[in-house]
Parts: C-alpha cells; sequence; structure tokens
C-alpha cells in the first residue's frame, strides 16, 4: 500500500470516528437507564465503521466481529467502545503493522501453494493443479484491492457479497494497479481455473496449465 493510499484508508477511518463523535454530541440523559444517543446517529456511525472495517479486512476477521458484537446499542458507552475500536485500528494501520503481518501471512500461504501445485504438476495432476494456481491468483487479486482500497465486495440487496475473481480484475486494470496486457492474461487463468473446476477437463492440455503456473508465478512476484 503506498502512503497515499495509506492516508486515503486513514481518512476513511477518521470519517467513521468523527461520526461516533457526532453522535456522543446528540447525547440524551436518562435518570433510570444509561445514557443513550439518538438512533439516526447511532446508525450512521455503525454502518460507516462496519464498512470501512469489511473493506479492508472482510467480515471474518476480528475487527469486524468485534465491532459488530460490541456496537450493539444506542447507548452511550457502545459508542465509546466502537470509537475506541476505529482508534485502535487506525494507530495500527498508520504504523504499517497489519498490513505488513497480512501480507507476510499471505506470502507465506501463497507459497506453500504454489508449491503444492508444483509438486500435482510434477506428478502429471494438471487439473487439480490448475484449480489450485487459480485459488492462488484469486487471493492475489483479493489482496490487491484491498492493498488499493478496492472494494472486494458489492452490496446485492442488504448483504455485501464478494466480488467474482474477473470484477476484481477489472477493478484493478480501471484502478492501474496493471494494464491491460495483465488483465488479459489473468481473464485467460481464470477461465482455465474454472474449466478445471467445472470437469471441463479435456479443453485445456497439461502444457497450457504448465504455462498458468509459470505466469502466475510471475504475475504474482512483479504485481504487488
Amino acid at each position: 500500500m503506498t502512503i497515499m493510499k495509506t492516508e486515503e484508508l486513514l481518512l476513511r477511518i477518521d470519517f467513521a470516528i468523527s461520526k461516533g463523535k457526532t453522535a456522543l454530541t446528540h447525547r440524551k440523559y436518562s435518570s433510570i437507564a444509561s445514557d443513550y444517543v439518538e438512533s439516526g446517529e447511532y446508525a450512521g456511525f455503525r454502518s460507516s465503521a462496519l464498512s470501512v472495517i469489511s473493506s479492508i479486512f472482510g467480515e471474518t476477521h476480528t475487527y469486524f466481529k468485534e465491532f459488530n458484537r460490541q456496537v450493539d446499542s444506542i447507548y452511550v458507552y457502545s459508542i465509546e467502545v466502537g470509537i475506541n475500536i476505529l482508534q485502535t485500528l487506525r494507530y495500527e494501520i498508520e504504523q504499517g503493522w497489519l498490513i505488513s503481518i497480512k501480507q507476510l501471512v499471505t506470502a507465506e500461504i501463497f507459497s506453500d501453494f504454489l508449491e503444492m501445485s508444483k509438486y500435482l504438476l510434477d506428478a502429471k495432476y494438471k487439473d487439480p493443479a490448475a484449480v489450485m494456481i487459480g485459488s492462488v491468483l484469486e487471493e492475489h487479486l483479493r489482496q490487491l484491492c484491498i492493498s488499493n482500497s478496492i472494494d472486494i465486495t458489492v452490496l446485492k440487496g442488504l448483504d455485501n457479497i464478494p466480488k467474482k475473481a474477473d470484477l476484481l480484475n477489472s477493478d484493478l486494470t480501471k484502478a492501474c494497479v496493471y494494464g491491460i496486457l495483465e488483465q488479459k492474461s489473468v481473464t485467460a487463468w481464470l477461465d482455465l481455473r474454472n474449466r478445471a473446476a467445472h470437469g471441463k477437463y479435456g479443453e485445456y492440455t497439461m502444457e497450457q496449465v504448465e504455462w498458468m503456473y509459470l505466469g502466475v508465478l510471475d504475475f504474482i512476484s512483479r504485481i504487488r
């Protein structure tokens, strides 16, 4: 992630924090229960915060789960907890801790899966190798989107659903993370992966999977 992209990300977090602080200015005092804020202000803060956390990490990450669990009411203490979570997240991103750790773990996972796919290729198991290589490629596209502040989900009805790999590929090209030639190569690799995943084993050759392996390996090493 570049410094500019990091700054843009921090601005999004700052906006969510400001929504929480604004909500606290609409504090209502109660003599029989905890102080609370207006429901509209609470909803705006919660949705803004969950949106930015989800766009960074997805909905399975600890930060998303903890915020979703803790910030579950209009009470002042709930808003204050949410602001604290966002401020902690902001500091860790500003220091580069979360991103560097995530990239390190991802790199190790990629290395393991690519090593396994090479083993499958050497053993002439082209079909599972194609699926595995394609999975590594798709995850790399997802990580590139996260690193360049590109949403990896799309709103469908009331739910955020993961974008398909083809759409991630298109979004990364539009954002100039890589060029048209790389986009076409990624499209071809994803198509080969899909054929393997759907049992269309006769529609591609062992040699094509080997070229796919080399191409994806080069792509991942160059495009970060």
